[in-house]
């Protein structure tokens, strides 16, 4: 089992204090996962570089720009010059072997994300070249969806052809992450948790919900 890994999604958290809302999380975070949408790839407008700039001044903690957008291309540097330690990029966008050789270029991790309906085997000619896959588990654009178990069969999926090349890659999920659903993912092969609501909307101290998310997902890993 490799290391179980939290990535809070700022998303979720509260844009009038995102400094803190980091800040909040950096005892426990393996990353900082940042939904970048540009309205087009998906209805919906989020952030740009200037906040991941004002983020990165705020902490340590990796940050993960998961770009939801139509040309990753024109906007990849951009977020490499605002901070970013690692760029995610959609299948469905196109030129990925492209964006990959960028992101090395500029010397920040890569990985490529797929949405629900997107088949395992779009992705499958870049898992030697990448350092994650990140598998949605809810269709990309919108904070707080219901996760999707029938994405499970392609994270088992790409797991099993992970394991089978001896690779070094990491499988995130993205998308419902809860006490509930986090079971489900990790017993399917994933290791990087993402988690928006689970963590900023819990009714506890963001890092007690994410002890709580790690818990529960350690205790799988050790049954």
């Amino acid at each position: 089992m490799r290391e179980l890994q939290i990535a809070p999604s700022i998303l979720s958290a509260d844009f009038a204090s995102l400094g803190d809302a980091v800040r909040s999380v950096e005892e426990q975070a393996s990353w900082i996962h940042a939904d970048i949408m540009d309205g087009h790839f998906v209805p919906t407008l989020t952030m740009g570089p200037l906040t991941v700039k004002a983020l990165a001044a705020v902490t340590d903690v990796p940050i993960e720009c998961h770009l939801m957008v139509t040309s990753p291309w024109d906007l990849i540097e951009q977020f490499v010059q605002a901070g970013a330690t690692r760029c995610t990029v959609h299948v469905e966008a196109g030129r990925v072997r492209e964006m990959i050789e960028r992101a090395r270029y500029l010397g920040i991790g890569v990985g490529v994300a797929l949405s629900p309906d997107t088949p395992a085997s779009e992705i499958l000619p870049y898992l030697e070249l990448v350092d994650v896959v990140l598998i949605m588990t809810v269709h990309p654009g919108f904070g707080g969806q219901k996760f999707m178990p029938e994405v499970l069969p392609k994270i088992r999926e790409i797991y099993e052809r992970i394991c089978n090349a001896s690779l070094d890659v990491d499988i995130e999920v993205d998308g419902g992450i809860g006490h509930e659903t986090v079971v489900q993912a990790v017993s399917a092969g994933a290791n990087v948790l993402v988690a928006g609501s689970a963590i900023f909307s819990a009714g506890i101290s963001p890092v007690a919900a994410i002890k709580d998310l790690l818990q529960v997902a350690g205790e799988l890993s050790l049954g």
